[in-house]
């Protein structure tokens, strides 16, 4: 604990903490967007094994590749990108570490985050386990899915962290929210995630030219598509799933899906501005939601008449990135923009308003 002449906000260690919570959320979209790229140019395999490349902890040289893996040739460029993707998200798993070491002296002070810092500690692990997956079973579509939501759900978890070590004040007590989710933020909420996992679908399958042509899908509006085959989530483990498995059909209803799927969230963060826009703080953080939402559902549509262009694709990763930073930080401010001006005393004897404390 702090002691009682000096504040955290005085305190160097406290410091670092909401410094290095800032740097882990866009550390965490730097990798998210460097294991976007990966996928895209297909180096995802470009290391056959885990957590070496053919049994080295560097790129090895030709002659190592062979004897270690001679059913998979070595492109040494692929390799070198699935390795960097490696030793970055190793190094946001230090930082997390660090995170918690260096919170661990505020862990019992009422309103420190701990239980968030363990809660992200674990989710960067199973991360790293989605990681090695994504290799060993070969790009499964459920794996690759689950791994591109599981570093969405590192940077929220970041992101959160960041504010709630801005707003803790030790002696203070937890400050409670006035305003609980309703149920259209929560329908809001559910649709996002949902969204997510179909763009994750739609990329883990190779389904994101399924369709020529918007809004109609291969010149038509409802064309020929294989529902059952595209959304079989219990497909084989085995086959190598680089540049897909699944017929043409079934692509195209995987791609129609997501269509749907931007609709029908558009529709739901539409309704949400609309009906909270006019509550205290709001406006500008649902204005920021649709915003998002609009850059993105216009890359989202330039992917698809431009033939999906590498760097088009990144930037779809993060227009959805930047969409779930932006509800993020909507959930947030709707949950303590309006708390209650109560004073509170500080440990330093500094008394301030509750509004002055969640201030970010």
């Amino acid at each position: 604990m702090a002691s009682s002449g000096q504040a955290p906000g005085q305190d160097g260690r406290y410091r670092w903490l909401v410094r290095l919570s800032l740097v882990g959320v866009v550390f965490t979209a730097l990798v998210v967007l460097v294991g976007a790229w990966t996928r895209l140019v297909d180096a995802g395999l470009g290391c056959p094994d885990w957590p070496g490349c053919y049994g080295a902890l560097v790129v090895p040289d030709a002659e190592r590749a062979l004897a270690h893996s001679p059913e998979v040739p070595l492109e040494s460029t692929k390799a070198w990108m699935e390795m960097i993707h490696r030793y970055l998200a190793s190094t946001l798993g230090l930082l997390v570490i660090g995170l918690v070491v260096l919170g661990a002296r505020w862990r019992r002070e009422a309103g420190y985050p701990w239980r968030i810092s363990l809660a992200l500690l674990a989710v960067i692990l199973i991360q790293g386990a989605f990681g090695a997956f994504t290799v060993t079973l070969k790009l499964w579509p459920q794996v690759v899915t689950l791994h591109l939501l599981g570093g969405l759900s590192v940077m929220v978890f970041f992101l959160w962290l960041h504010l709630r070590l801005r707003r803790f004040r030790p002696g203070q007590g937890e400050l409670t929210s006035r305003r609980n989710l309703t149920p259209l933020w929560g329908l809001a909420l559910l649709l996002l995630v949902g969204q997510l996992a179909l763009g994750g679908w739609t990329s883990s399958n190779y389904a994101g030219i399924a369709c020529q042509g918007f809004p109609t899908c291969n010149g038509q509006w409802w064309p020929t598509m294989d529902w059952s085959e595209g959304f079989h989530l219990t497909q084989t483990v085995g086959p190598n799933y680089l540049h897909g498995q699944l017929h043409a059909e079934a692509r195209s209803a995987i791609q129609v899906g997501h269509r749907l799927g931007a609709m029908v969230l558009g529709i739901s963060l539409l309704l949400l501005a609309m009906r909270y826009r006019g509550a205290t703080g709001m406006r500008p953080w649902l204005m920021l939601v649709v915003g998002a939402y609009g850059a993105q559902l216009v890359l989202g549509i330039a992917n698809v008449l431009a033939w999906l262009p590498l760097w088009l694709a990144l930037l779809h990763t993060a227009g959805a990135m930047a969409l779930v930073a932006a509800m993020t930080l909507a959930l947030w401010h709707w949950r303590w923009s309006t708390v209650e001006s109560t004073n509170y005393t500080t440990v330093t004897g500094v008394s301030a308003t509750k509004e002055e404390l969640v201030h970010v």
